[in-house]
């Protein structure tokens, strides 16, 4: 069976355990479990060196995200973010590929020709991201922000994360089939309503997983999907492995179908 390429958002291991042990330490933990992709969070540094940490990244073979919660757009703004330019070269020097933002608060007023611009000058690629946030979390202003990306060829695709639509009440499917075709990062996690009334991210059941493998139909074959859940457990090691075996099958259906 084919194996298609995870990625692990180091946030999944929870807070205060990565804050504790660094980062830089489950750069070996990702790669023996199959991980093709580390996400580096940057709310989550602390004392990390770039330095060796690009080093690391690329001894074990991996790729690497660095997800900011920077805000793309800054309301009232037209040009991007003035952090932006910062945030790619910070993101360079961890030795990550791609630097993943939030869309901010986008209107048709927001220069996508300068942002354009600034990123074919830079060798760290965008990726945009579906928040929690009614400004950036919902279909119409991602749908909105990308047709503009189309029209000026800009070097951006989106991240899909599947769980956050849940936060502004959005079809996970609806968004799927307008914006999939944009889609190279799928961010994947369970969700759930406490009994408190707030959503939590969990790791996904059997029907996750059934709807996760249907929103992949709408999107490029074989992207690199994500884990962005709780791993947390006595053996982290064994656990990791399990999540990535299970999501690197994920799309195979449709893989064997289409060779019918």
């Amino acid at each position: 069976m084919t194996a298609f390429p995870v990625s692990i958002s180091l946030s999944s291991y929870g807070a205060d355990l990565v804050r504790q042990r660094g980062q830089h330490s489950f750069i070996e933990l990702l790669a023996s479990a199959g991980v093709s992709r580390i996400e580096l969070r940057e709310e989550l540094l602390t004392s990390e060196d770039p330095a060796a940490f690009s080093q690391a990244v690329q001894e074990q073979g991996l790729e690497c995200v660095f997800s900011s919660p920077l805000e793309l757009w800054e309301a009232g703004q037209s040009r991007p973010n003035t952090q932006l330019l910062a945030t790619l070269q910070r993101a360079h020097s961890f030795g990550a590929q791609w630097l993943k933002v939030s869309l901010g608060y986008f209107t048709e007023h927001c220069d996508l020709q300068n942002l354009a611009a600034c990123l074919n000058q830079q060798p760290v690629r965008l990726l945009v991201e579906n928040d929690q946030t009614s400004y950036g979390g919902r279909i119409e202003p991602m749908q909105r922000f990308f047709d503009q990306v189309d029209q000026q060829q800009a070097p951006i695709s989106m991240t899909f994360d599947i769980g956050n639509w849940h936060w502004q009440d959005q079809s996970a499917t609806t968004a799927a089939r307008l914006l999939g075709r944009y889609v190279t990062y799928l961010h994947c996690k369970g969700v759930n309503r406490r009994q408190d009334g707030k959503l939590v991210a969990t790791p996904p059941t059997a029907a996750d997983l059934q709807q996760w493998q249907h929103l992949m139909t709408h999107m490029p074959h074989g992207l690199t999907r994500a884990i962005e859940y709780p791993l947390q457990g006595s053996d982290l090691d064994c656990l990791t492995r399990e999540h990535v075996a299970v999501l690197a099958r994920l799309s195979q259906k449709q893989q064997e179908l289409s060779h019918v």
